[in-house]
């Protein structure tokens, strides 16, 4: 099996990471599949098993940790568990492809950790915690209380920064887009559409 490369992008929730992962697997000449997490959390809205996260039962996640199943997982939230199964990655290396993950900070440098030669990661980082707080509270998504315990988080997760290979801040979309998409084509070798 031919083993691709891992493009990991963490963020606090709210800098748009997510928008770019989704920009980056629209551009077909990266060669990207996106790295779908499990998590232990029930679904939220319209979500789909297999297409947003694996659902696992809490008891589930627990055995698949106890068998050495993930790449990397953490309790992100009291009870609520989310990792990456090592399945996963191996499925989307069978196909060819390099993997790309949308994922929170301590898995994103685990990831890195583990594949040092083969990961470019990539830290997306807001112009501000207040622009920040501006974004979690427009997608009205959540309660205040849940927003103030992102910001609070996001805290420590920007302190982290250094850490990652890249840091891509996200004050004009098209710019971090722009700078993603060559970071990412630059490090698998591709050249500028």
């Amino acid at each position: 099996m031919k083993q691709g490369k891992l493009i990991v992008f963490s963020a606090p929730s709210g800098s748009g990471k997510t928008t770019i992962v989704r920009h980056l697997l629209k551009q077909q000449e990266l060669d990207l599949e996106f790295s779908i997490s499990a998590t232990s959390r029930a679904k939220r809205g319209e979500e789909v098993h297999g297409k947003d996260y694996y659902f696992l039962s809490f008891e589930d996640f627990k055995k698949k940790i106890k068998n050495d199943e993930f790449l990397e997982w953490e309790e992100v939230y009291r009870d609520n568990f989310y990792g990456t199964l090592k399945t996963e990655v191996e499925r989307i290396w069978a196909k060819g492809k390099h993997v790309i993950f949308d994922i929170d900070v301590s898995g994103g440098l685990r990831i890195k950790r583990k594949f040092p030669e083969e990961t470019l990661a990539i830290f997306v980082k807001p112009p501000s915690i207040d622009e920040l707080k501006i974004r979690l509270k427009k997608r009205k998504t959540e309660s205040d209380d849940k927003i103030n315990m992102r910001i609070a988080k996001a805290s420590a997760e920007l302190a982290t920064a250094p850490l990652f290979d890249k840091i891509v801040v996200n004050d004009d979309l098209d710019k971090a887009l722009d700078e993603a998409y060559k970071l990412v084509s630059n490090y698998l070798g591709i050249d500028k559409k």
